[in-house]
């Protein structure tokens, strides 16, 4: 439904200032004709009053509900951690508030299952989540390239999430290593999925391996001594719905491993995506080359233009939907499931 404001002022309020939400929530709204960042929400008011003096956003709360259920905001902008995600997102929509959630959708599948039922009770209400961004400029040119079977039959699908990073066994448990910040989300499995959905489709059944090397961390939250329960490297093997085989790796110890990278075989080519770059081959070439992304092709960066377009009834919301972020968090649900009990997992339809 058209935002139908009398003055047609989209007022936005934040609830979580995360850096995503600052580097490109917060600016990419600004730059937004007729649409007014009233009210923040962070973890502390001390943190909430930094974000509004350095953004001149005029409303501080302390406590999210209320603003979630102020009359004078229209929309709400979530970003925070994953364990926040459901229960902000189910009262802003039963306040009448038009919802961004910040990935990953929730902390598990519950949750996101009962965020898409509070979406689908309130029709007239913009919900969307925030998409994966890495591909967003080839990913329509990486759909035609497989759609006019340049690479022949999809074989194999391979993503590399390695960080680069060497373990660190004296550091302090970071929010994505807490599962009571974020759930059952591991690394950038997510995210890596989330676009794998958009080029091929959904798995239906996945096998998964994880390890934690440092198995106790002080935690931020309590300041003493807590279990690791989120894997510091990840291994899965999925079947997907396509009839591919598919093979993610994720890895926060894998010190100096190559930049993350995607590809996609085929019984007659390659694509493969690294580096922010596409590069393809056919058969019988011996080594990809680059692939030039027609400009009526490239997409790009445009949440925040998407998330008011669809508030002014201009665009429905592509990405990502409700629907898409419970399907990637059936995969994270299926992944936990085999992680639990060592064996195979159905991915949840």
């Amino acid at each position: 439904m058209a935002h139908n404001n009398r003055d047609d002022v989209i007022r936005v309020g934040i609830v979580g200032a995360g850096e995503n939400t600052r580097l490109r929530h917060i600016p990419g709204l600004r730059q937004q004709p007729q649409v007014e960042i009233v009210a923040v929400c962070n973890r502390t008011v001390a943190s909430s009053r930094r974000v509004a003096d350095a953004f001149g956003i005029p409303g501080v709360y302390s406590d999210w509900t209320a603003l979630v259920s102020a009359d004078d905001i229209d929309a709400v902008v979530i970003g925070t951690w994953p364990y926040m995600h459901c229960p902000v997102t189910v009262a802003a929509l039963g306040s009448g508030k038009h919802v961004m959630c910040e990935a990953r959708m929730a902390m598990n599948l519950a949750e996101a299952q009962q965020m898409l039922a509070a979406s689908q009770a309130r029709p007239d209400l913009v919900a969307q989540i925030v998409p994966a961004p890495m591909t967003l400029h080839l990913d329509q040119t990486v759909r035609r390239l497989l759609d006019e079977g340049v690479i022949g039959s999809l074989l194999f699908v391979d993503i590399q999430g390695a960080s680069g990073g060497f373990l660190d066994s004296e550091a302090p448990m970071t929010w994505r290593q807490d599962v009571v910040f974020s759930g059952q989300n591991v690394m950038a499995m997510g995210i890596w999925y989330e676009t794998v959905m958009r080029w091929v489709g959904e798995a239906s059944r996945v096998v998964a391996r994880g390890e934690t090397f440092v198995r106790r961390r002080q935690s931020v939250r309590t300041g003493v001594e807590e279990p690791v329960q989120i894997p510091d490297h990840l291994d899965i093997l999925a079947d997907l719905d396509c009839g591919a085989k598919a093979r993610f790796v994720f890895s926060n110890v894998m010190g100096l491993a190559e930049a993350p990278e995607a590809g996609l075989y085929g019984d007659g080519g390659t694509l493969r995506v690294k580096g922010g770059q596409l590069f393809g081959a056919r058969k019988p070439q011996q080594q990809v080359s680059p692939i030039v992304i027609p400009d009526a092709e490239r997409g790009g960066w445009q949440v925040e233009s998407d998330f008011i377009r669809a508030i002014r009834g201009e665009a429905p919301i592509r990405l990502t939907r409700f629907e898409d972020g419970v399907r990637y968090m059936a995969f994270t649900h299926a992944v936990a499931e085999s992680l639990r009990s060592g064996g195979a997992a159905m991915v949840p339809r």
